[in-house]
C-alpha cells in the first residue's frame, strides 16, 4: 500500500518503552485512517467505561493516507481518546504542519498508554525514539514549551514539529486542548486533559522520509484540476481574504449567530467583530497549513492598550463564543482572549460557552459575588473576559470552578437549564432554531455537539452544494446522516474539512485513489464513513449513552427565537430524530440493528438491546 506508512508506534509511558506494529491492509481499507482506525483501536483495547483521566485510557495521534502528501489541503491529524468532558468518545482534529511531519517520521498512528511518573516529552525521528524529562517545561505555556523543546531537539539540524499542552492540560481543565505549531488546536472534548493526566507534556516529530504515493503523475493531474477550480471559486477567495469569519455577517443576517448564551440569534455589534473588521484592524499576514492554497489562517497583532499581543486568529467559532455569545463587541478583547487560550491550551468554544453560562447565572442572581471571589461576571464586560480566561487555564480562584465546564457550573448552582450544551459539552457557534439540521446534528454527533461532524449549515445557510430551507425539519434526517457519513470518511483521509466547500467528492476520491493505488468510488467511500460513525456510536453506547441524552437544552424547544429573520422559531425534532434512527438502521433506542452491523462488518461490536434505553 502507498499513502499509508503502515506503521503504528505504541508508547508505554509507565514503563517508558515502545514498540512498532504494522497497520493491516484490511483495517486501512475498512476505516481509511485517522479517527476511523483510532476508533477501532479504542474499541478493541480499552473498556468504554474506563475513567478518562486514568492510566487505562489511551490517547491516539493519527494521520490519514493523504496527510503530508501533495494532496490539496492534506494537513490534518487527529487525536482520539475517551473524553473527560463528555464521558464519550473524544475526537479532535488539527491542521498546521505536525500531522505531515508525523507521517514523514514514519507513522500513521501513535498510541500513548499508561502514565509517566514524572513529566516527559517524546521525541520521534523515524526509529529513533527518546523519552525526555519535561519537569523544566511543566507550567510553561505552549509557546514557551515549543521554543524550548525545539532548541533541545534540533541540534541535528532537522526541523521539529511540536504538539504540546499548556497549564490547562497539566491541571486537567476539562476543556484543555492540544496545541501544535503554537496556534493550531486539537481543541474539542478536553483531550489536552487526557494528555496532562499521563504527564505527557509534548510529542515532538522530525520527518525524514518521503511519503510515497502510488501514482505521482495521476495525483499531480488531479491537483492541477483542483487548483484551477479553486482559483475560480468565490468561497475560497472569501476564506483567503477574511478567514473563517468571512461568513459572520451572513450568519448574523440569517439569524443563526448565537448571542447572549443563545438567548438571541443576531448581534447588533456583528460588524465590529466581523472577518472584514479583523482584516482591516489586526491582520498582519495570511497563514496557511501544509499543502493549502487557501490561507484562511490569520496572523494578527493587537496594539490596543490593555489587549496587546501577537499570534493567530481568532477564527469564526472563537468570535461567536467569546464575542456575540458574551455580548462582547470589542474585537481586541476577543483576539487577546484567543491568544491566551492558545498559550494556556484551551478550546475557545467550550471556554466561551462556559463563560456565557456563568454570565447568565450571575445576571439571574443564581451566582453572586460571594461565589465568584468578588467578580461581577456580566454580559458585555470586555475587560473581564481576558481575566477569566486566564483564571480558567491556571485553575485560579473562581477559574477553578469554571475549569470543570458549563455543565458542572450550572449543576453546582442548581440551574442546569442555563447550560447550553449536550453530553456536558458546550454548543458551537450556530443557533439550531435557525438552522434545524444543525440541531439534529448536535443531538446525534458521536463526540457531542460539533459543527465539524456534519456541517448542515453548508446547505442551510451557504447553499453548498445546494440550498435547503433552514427552518423546516422535513428532510433534515437524510441530510444530517449523509453529511455525517461523508464527513467521517473525509476526515479519515487527512484532508481539511473546509475542502468540502471547494472540492468535488470526485476530486477527493481521485486524489485518494492516486495516492494509495486503491480505487475508491463514492458509494464505498460513504459506506466507510457510515462504518466509522457506527463504530463510534457503539463505543458510546458501551460507555453509557442513553437515548434520553440526545436532547438539546429546553431553551431551544420552549423559548421561540425573540429576534432576527426566524423570530418565533423553536425546535421539535422528535419526528426527525425517529426518521434519523430509521435511516441509520437503528432501533427506537438508537441501537444499531445486528443486520446493519453485519452489512458494515461490525457485527463483533454489537451491543444488547437494552444498552441505549432511558
Amino acid at each position: 500500500m502507498k499513502g499509508w506508512t503502515q506503521k503504528i508506534l505504541r508508547v508505554d509511558l509507565t514503563s517508558r518503552s515502545y514498540s512498532v506494529a504494522d497497520l493491516s491492509t484490511k483495517t486501512a481499507e475498512m476505516f481509511i485512517g485517522g479517527h476511523g482506525v483510532a476508533a477501532k483501536i479504542l474499541m478493541d483495547e480499552i473498556d468504554p467505561k474506563v475513567a478518562p483521566l486514568s492510566p487505562g485510557n489511551k490517547l491516539i495521534f493519527s494521520a490519514g493516507p493523504l496527510t503530508g502528501t501533495a494532496a490539496v489541503m492534506g494537513s490534518r491529524y487527529m487525536v482520539t481518546a475517551k473524553s473527560p468532558l463528555t464521558g464519550l468518545l473524544g475526537f479532535a482534529n488539527s491542521g498546521g504542519y505536525f500531522g505531515p511531519a508525523m507521517k514523514s517520521a514514519g507513522y500513521d498512528h501513535i498510541i500513548f498508554e499508561g502514565r509517566s511518573d514524572n513529566p516527559v516529552y517524546i521525541a520521534i525521528s523515524g526509529e529513533d525514539i527518546h523519552f525526555n524529562e519535561a519537569s523544566h517545561l511543566w507550567g510553561k505555556d505552549t509557546h514557551e514549551a515549543e521554543d524550548i523543546i525545539r532548541k533541545e531537539v534540533e541540534l541535528s539540524g532537522k526541523r521539529a514539529r511540536v504538539a504540546c499542552i499548556g497549564p490547562a492540560g497539566e491541571k486537567q481543565v476539562k476543556m484543555a486542548a492540544i496545541m501544535n505549531d503554537k496556534h493550531r488546536a486539537a481543541g474539542r472534548c478536553g483531550l489536552g486533559a487526557v494528555m496532562g493526566s499521563k504527564n505527557l507534556k509534548a510529542v515532538v516529530v522530525q520527518g525524514t522520509k518521503k511519503i510515497g504515493v502510488a501514482d505521482e503523475t495521476a495525483l499531480k493531474g488531479v491537483i492541477a484540476e483542483i487548483m484551477t477550480k479553486l482559483k475560480a471559486n468565490p468561497a475560497a477567495e472569501g476564506f483567503r481574504e477574511f478567514g473563517t469569519a468571512g461568513g459572520l455577517m451572513l450568519l448574523n443576517e440569517m439569524g443563526v449567530f448565537p448571542t447572549k448564551n443563545f438567548q438571541k440569534s443576531s448581534f447588533k455589534g456583528a460588524v465590529k467583530v466581523s472577518g472584514e473588521t479583523l482584516a482591516e484592524k489586526y491582520l498582519v499576514k495570511k497563514k496557511s497549513c501544509f499543502g493549502c492554497p487557501v490561507s484562511c489562517g490569520r496572523g494578527t497583532k493587537v496594539t490596543d492598550p490593555g489587549y496587546e499581543g501577537e499570534g493567530e486568529g481568532p477564527e469564526y467559532e472563537t468570535i461567536a463564543m467569546l464575542g456575540s455569545n458574551l455580548e462582547i463587541e470589542n474585537l481586541a478583547a476577543i483576539t487577546k482572549a484567543n491568544y491566551i487560550c492558545n498559550q494556556l491550551g484551551m478550546d475557545t468554544i467550550s471556554v466561551g460557552g462556559t463563560l456565557a453560562c456563568a454570565m447568565e447565572l450571575f445576571e439571574k442572581g443564581y451566582l453572586t459575588k460571594e461565589d465568584t471571589g468578588g467578580l461581577e461576571i456580566r454580559f458585555g464586560d470586555d475587560s473581564l473576559i481576558v481575566k477569566l480566561v486566564e483564571l480558567i487555564g491556571k485553575r485560579e480562584g473562581f477559574g477553578d470552578v469554571l475549569a470543570e465546564g458549563g455543565f458542572k457550573l450550572a449543576e453546582k448552582y442548581g440551574h442546569p437549564e442555563v447550560f447550553m450544551g449536550l453530553h456536558k459539552m458546550e454548543l458551537p457557534g450556530y443557533e439550531p432554531r435557525g438552522a434545524k439540521g444543525m440541531g439534529l446534528n448536535y443531538m446525534t454527533s458521536t463526540i457531542g455537539p460539533s459543527h465539524c461532524r456534519g456541517y448542515t449549515v453548508s446547505m442551510e445557510i451557504i447553499g453548498s452544494p445546494e440550498k435547503i430551507d433552514p427552518i423546516t425539519e422535513n428532510g433534515k434526517a437524510m441530510v444530517t446522516k449523509a453529511l455525517q457519513d461523508m464527513t467521517a470518511a473525509w476526515d479519515a483521509t487527512g484532508l481539511c474539512l473546509f475542502g468540502t466547500l471547494f472540492m468535488d467528492p470526485a476530486d477527493t476520491l481521485a486524489m485518494l485513489s492516486a495516492a494509495t493505488g486503491r480505487v475508491f468510488v463514492i458509494m464505498e467511500f460513504i459506506k466507510i464513513g457510515e462504518r466509522i460513525f457506527n463504530l463510534q456510536r457503539l463505543f458510546n453506547l458501551k460507555a453509557g449513552l442513553k437515548k434520553g441524552d440526545e436532547r438539546l437544552p429546553d431553551r431551544f424547544y420552549k423559548e421561540p427565537l425573540p429576534d432576527g429573520p426566524n423570530t418565533g422559531a423553536n425546535l421539535s425534532l422528535n419526528e426527525a430524530l425517529g426518521e434519523y434512527y430509521s435511516l441509520r438502521g437503528w432501533d427506537r433506542n438508537g441501537i444499531p440493528y445486528l443486520g446493519k452491523l453485519k452489512g458494515l462488518g461490525l457485527a463483533e461490536y454489537a451491543v444488547t438491546a437494552s444498552a441505549g434505553q432511558e
